[in-house]
């Protein structure tokens, strides 16, 4: 019952929203040659919330090593389409030739999204910052 609240909920939010607000440039998605993991959420989601530090610490570890990017599907409801977003958030990882590999919907923590991406070749960098 809560799936079905949540996707209603979501489409009544992508109805609303002006669909002229487009992504902010930024690079293409999955991005060329490269691994990728896209977070397909929005800023005012729960559990989006509470994953947007882990992902501000992943881009800055693995930048230059596998890409990961954030898209608000509630602020870019084009790119919900897209990616056939049913829940949020919603991470797809992408290996660099853009093919679709794994998917996940809910919350994922870091050990988890390092866990994936060392499947697919991408090693843990070592740790930046005092943490």
């Amino acid at each position: 019952m809560k799936t079905i609240v949540r996707f209603a909920l979501l489409l009544i939010a992508l109805a609303i929203l002006p669909a002229s607000s487009g992504l902010a440039a930024g690079p293409p998605v999955p991005v060329p040659n490269m691994v990728t993991m896209v977070d397909l959420g929005a800023n005012a989601c729960i559990p989006c919330k509470m994953m947007a530090p882990i992902l501000t610490e992943l881009e800055a570890e693995y930048r230059g090593k596998a890409a990961i990017i954030f898209i608000d599907v509630w602020q870019n409801p084009e790119e919900g389409k897209r990616f056939k977003v049913s829940l949020i958030p919603t991470q797809i990882f992408f290996d660099k030739n853009g093919k679709e590999v794994f998917r996940h919907l809910g919350f994922l923590d870091k050990k988890a999204i390092v866990a994936q991406l060392a499947k697919m070749g991408i090693a843990q960098p070592a740790a930046t910052g005092g943490k």
